[in-house]
């Protein structure tokens, strides 16, 4: 993903944390689409993604069944939860989902599909599709803030934290974060659309900008995946620096505050983990986990 966006600054303290903490170096590549083909191809050694697009990813299904199967990716570690939602402008008369029907918000997304299937389970959340409202096409999740920002779009869908949203707040005058509906009907058909979704209540927080009391808001967990071909020896010092410096992480990228890393070892649907990674997971009694 471009600068500012979570993921790019996810991946920019990890990288920081694997430069300071072994002799390994990094460098952060931000990719035009999406970099499952690079990880499994070698040529790039990790990348990060939500768990149910490495999910779909790894098997060619949905959005990835043009490309076949990725055989060669296995899962390095389990991070943190993403929290992503919908935001409209502070003085917006949209105050729920429902109310975005006939709305402007982006669409398309062909650098980074997996955004327009998060959007889509937002809106089957509230009981719509996209043929609902009024879409505005971009290729990727930056564009369509920079269009939200010029006035272009309704509705902004971004990760809670992220520094373009703190940018396009500014610009706007104030967001305000549209909660999920949490009954089990709107649940269900947003979890069609993304397995392992569920609902989690974030509360007002000086990094988060469109929240002023405790709302229920979309969560989903993001992964670091890598090669079966890299060493085993590299990503146990991987999964190791991350897993003993969430206070270098935080000091980075304050989203680091919710990752637990005994949660490194959570599994994801349909994706061995990497040797180097289990070793490691062993070692300190993460795994098998007792719990996902």
């Amino acid at each position: 993903s471009p600068p500012g966006t979570t993921t790019y600054s996810m991946g920019v303290a990890i990288a920081k944390v694997i430069q300071e903490k072994t002799d390994l170096k990094a460098r952060v590549q931000p990719q035009a689409a999406s970099p499952f083909l690079a990880v499994d191809s070698g040529t790039a050694d990790l990348g990060m993604s939500n768990a149910f697009d490495l999910t779909f990813a790894a098997s060619g299904l949905y959005e990835y069944k043009d490309l076949g199967p990725r055989k060669n990716i296995r899962l390095a570690a389990t991070l943190m939860p993403y929290r992503v939602a919908l935001h409209v402008r502070k003085d917006s008369d949209i105050k729920t989902i429902k109310d975005i029907k006939g709305k402007r918000i982006g669409s398309g997304f062909h650098a980074q599909k997996t955004i327009a299937r998060i959007i889509e389970a937002l809106l089957a959340n509230g009981g719509l599709t996209y043929d609902d409202v009024k879409q505005v096409p971009a290729p990727n999740v930056a564009r369509s803030a920079e269009d939200f920002g010029a006035g272009k779009s309704d509705v902004l869908f971004f990760a809670l934290g992220a520094a373009i949203v703190m940018e396009v707040s500014k610009k706007v005058g104030g967001l305000r974060v549209l909660p999920i509906d949490v009954s089990p009907e709107a649940m269900s058909r947003m979890q069609k659309l993304l397995p392992g979704a569920h609902a989690n209540e974030v509360g007002p927080a000086p990094n988060i900008e469109g929240i002023t009391e405790p709302i229920k808001v979309l969560h989903f967990d993001n992964v670091l995946y890598t090669n079966i071909n890299i060493p085993e020896e590299t990503i146990y010092k991987v999964v190791k620096a991350i897993f003993g410096n969430k206070n270098e992480l935080v000091s980075s990228f304050k989203e680091f505050l919710i990752f637990s890393p005994e949660r490194m070892a959570t599994p994801v649907q349909g994706v061995d983990f990497h040797p180097g990674a289990l070793k490691f997971y062993k070692e300190i009694g993460i795994w098998p986990p007792t719990k996902h």
